[in-house]
């Protein structure tokens, strides 16, 4: 496999720094700061980055040149700087949806991309926010909190960097830059698996737990404690036991033949699912050693190049086979802060867009880029962040009998908008099937069913290991506990790393500073004061008690919007003394300190990263606040809750009238509801299995006395 060379570099008035992909980050190398977050980018940026001629959207771009040390290419970082004043959303849906939406709004976010292959010779376009293609992607707030948004590796886009490659750059990256805290949403999947099932199960956290990752915050209600002993269930689950509980399907002779396989082969024993699935994953690595070499480097790459590929489209096909297209108008306002009515407005309206172009160009590309989609629809909606919402939900959707299809050009690699007609009974909607309607949705019919394994165990470790997850995790109906625990897990996606405060030994002071409302300030106001975060301040040794309430004044006014007019009044326990006074000797460097201060701005727009709107969330699974799951309003009470909580189907549509139980109670006379034939509680300290009769399973009480024996 030929590497081609970064053309662009050539290009270039000057010849820029080139770096090491593998050691760039590494402590000292190549810079050593200090300080913030903040003050660090900044640093970074004009020390090993290079400015670009271009901009996206008016904001600055810096690149930096990354050279894999054993293969020879080179490799683009680029890093941009998002301001309000620029941005198309001010606020972070990310911060929202991990519980940081009490977060003051940043003035600036800065984006570390690294753009998939076929892109290094190009430049950044106004699109690339919203492009799912990058190899890396990673935003990080000014105040050092951010979020990874996209790591894509060799199985995931890139011909040449492996996943691990890329997330070992991105934590020496936040590592050296002294981030604060990072989360990832962790979706990611490995031939339908999802990874954070897998190894969970496996190793008892989630892929990005390699890097120390942990969870942060869980979907309906899931919580911490419940993840641990959702892992453990199904960690714990025995093979002899599981193979007896499919002794009467037509799968047990196929899982029977695995397990003995791998259990033949390793000089362990294996006893449990953990220890099954860990040895499985790691044959897979050794794999490649039992087969017939090929004469050259290049042929055995292009060969698994070659074989990664036809694998992947398999994939893609398979998926493609179940596609199902619903109707807009039956989703519109399930989850959105609009009412349906503007929703179908909006969509009609970049639906006729199209259609304009369409009819105007019948023999060109009649599709539609997200820039020129929001540009038309601004000639007839004023509110953005609907059209923005709007454009977000408009993908494999019916509007207006139309199919609305989002796709990246693989040309240009800009996202696009194109139109369909339905046709009943035609194939029309995917190449692979019919369409049919059904309650309120268009579903495209596989022709053929799952087949079954055919390969014997061992020639294929995945295909084996799919094979376990498929029918043993997913396909297991028959335990409840088993399906809880998986729900549980799966329902965990976001996961959070947080670097510690230090305070090396050196000629500095640090200090973690903390702002609070000067007394009487907020009674003016009436709102409840939220705890504000604490920012890190690097003083010179011989600093005073002036120069402290000036950094802190400063590196507030420049992080946050709220905090433009911020005043620093007083040092809380130091109120009497003197501005003059030396900090060192009346506090510990490292330690923390409480400032008064005023002028914050309480009644602002740009106040929280969660939004200016007000809403409640109260769900019965116990969710509080917005995790980034499907949810309804209460047409009494307001109160959104989930719609799986509340009985309403992913794929079925939101009932025009919603009242929630709560209300239905008070609003109706009481009538005995049948109990649910399962509960599980993890609140306590053990397992309570319930059947509704008061039996218990024999394989849930198994489970239970393995995990607490």
């Amino acid at each position: 496999m030929s590497i081609p060379v970064f053309e662009a570099i050539k290009k270039r008035k000057r010849t820029p720094k080139i770096y090491g992909l593998h050691t760039f980050g590494y402590s000292g190398s190549p810079i050593s700061p200090s300080g913030p977050f903040r003050e660090n980018i900044l640093a970074f940026l004009r020390e090993c980055a290079e400015p670009e001629e271009y901009n996206v959207d008016g904001m600055n771009i810096w690149c930096t040149f990354l050279l894999h040390e054993t293969r020879g290419f080179l490799v683009p970082l680029y890093t941009i700087e998002e301001s309000v004043e620029y941005s198309l959303s001010p606020f972070c849906d990310h911060c929202r949806c991990t519980g940081w939406s009490h977060h003051f709004v940043s003035k600036r976010k800065y984006h570390i991309i690294i753009p998939v292959d076929d892109d290094w010779n190009r430049p950044l376009d106004d699109h690339t926010f919203d492009q799912q293609t990058h190899l890396l992607h990673g935003l990080i707030h000014s105040n050092g909190f951010g979020h990874l948004l996209c790591i894509n590796g060799i199985e995931g886009g890139s011909k040449y960097l492996y996943g691990r490659e890329i997330m070992d750059l991105w934590d020496r990256i936040c590592t050296n830059l002294k981030v604060r805290k990072i989360t990832v949403e962790d979706q990611s999947k490995k031939r339908t698996m999802d990874l954070r099932l897998l190894h969970g199960i496996s190793y008892g956290h989630s892929w990005f737990g390699r890097w120390g990752y942990k969870f942060c915050h869980g979907s309906f209600g899931a919580t911490e404690y419940k993840y641990e002993i959702a892992i453990q269930v199904l960690s714990n689950l025995e093979i002899d036991s599981f193979i007896q509980d499919f002794s009467l399907s037509h799968q047990h002779r196929t899982i029977k033949q695995i397990a003995c396989y791998y259990r033949d082969l390793s000089e362990t024993k294996l006893l449990t699912m953990r220890d099954l699935l860990r040895f499985m994953l790691t044959r897979k690595f050794q794999a490649p050693v039992q087969k017939k070499q090929t004469t050259t480097t290049t042929t055995t790459n292009s060969y698994e190049s070659s074989t990664r590929k036809v694998t992947q489209s398999k994939v893609v096909a398979k998926e493609n086979s179940h596609l199902k297209y619903r109707k807009f108008e039956n989703m519109a306002a399930n989850d959105s802060r609009w009412p349906a009515r503007r929703l179908e407005f909006a969509a009609n309206v970049i639906v006729d867009a199209l259609k304009e172009k369409k009819a105007f160009n019948k023999f060109k590309n009649c599709s539609m880029t997200r820039q020129e989609a929001r540009d038309a629809a601004r000639l007839h909606i004023g509110d953005t962040g609907l059209i923005d919402y709007v454009l977000k939900s408009l993908n494999n959707v019916i509007v207006g009998g139309q199919i609305v299809r989002r796709a990246v050009n693989p040309s240009t690699r800009v996202l696009e908008f194109s139109i369909h007609e339905v046709e009943n009974g035609s194939g029309s909607g995917s190449g692979t099937g019919t369409i049919r309607e059904d309650e309120g949705e268009l579903a495209v019919i596989s022709p053929k069913p799952a087949s079954e394994k055919v390969t014997p165990a061992g020639e294929d470790v995945y295909e084996d290991v799919i094979y376990i997850y498929n029918n043993v995790l997913i396909g297991n109906h028959e335990s409840k506990l088993v399906q809880l625990a998986i729900r549980t897990v799966l329902d965990s996606k976001h996961f959070v790393k947080e670097w510690p405060f230090l305070d090396p030994p050196d000629n500095l002071l640090r200090f973690v500073c903390r702002v609070n409302p000067f007394p009487g300030e907020l009674e003016k106001t009436q709102i409840q004061f939220p705890k504000v975060m604490g920012e890190y301040i690097t003083l010179p040794l011989h600093a005073t008690i002036g120069i402290l309430k000036a950094a802190v004044e400063m590196s507030m006014r420049k992080t946050y919007c709220a905090m433009e007019k911020l005043v620093i009044r007083s040092v809380k326990t130091m109120e009497e003394m003197e501005d003059e006074e030396v900090l060192f000797g009346l506090v510990q460097s490292g330690s923390e300190i409480s400032l008064w201060g005023e002028g914050i701005d309480w009644e602002g727009e740009l106040k929280h990263e969660g939004g200016a709107e007000n809403w409640v969330v109260k769900c019965k699974c116990g969710t509080r606040d917005d995790d980034g799951e499907r949810m309804v309003a209460c047409d009494v009470c307001e109160v959104w809750q989930h719609t799986r909580c509340s009985g309403i189907g992913e794929t079925e549509a939101v009932p025009p009238l919603f009242v929630c139980a709560s209300c239905c109670a008070s609003l109706m006379p009481t009538i005995n509801q049948p109990q649910p034939s399962f509960d599980l509680d993890f609140l306590g300290t053990q397992l309570l299995i319930s059947n509704g009769d008061g039996d218990h399973g024999d394989d849930d009480k198994r489970l239970v006395n393995t995990l607490f024996s």
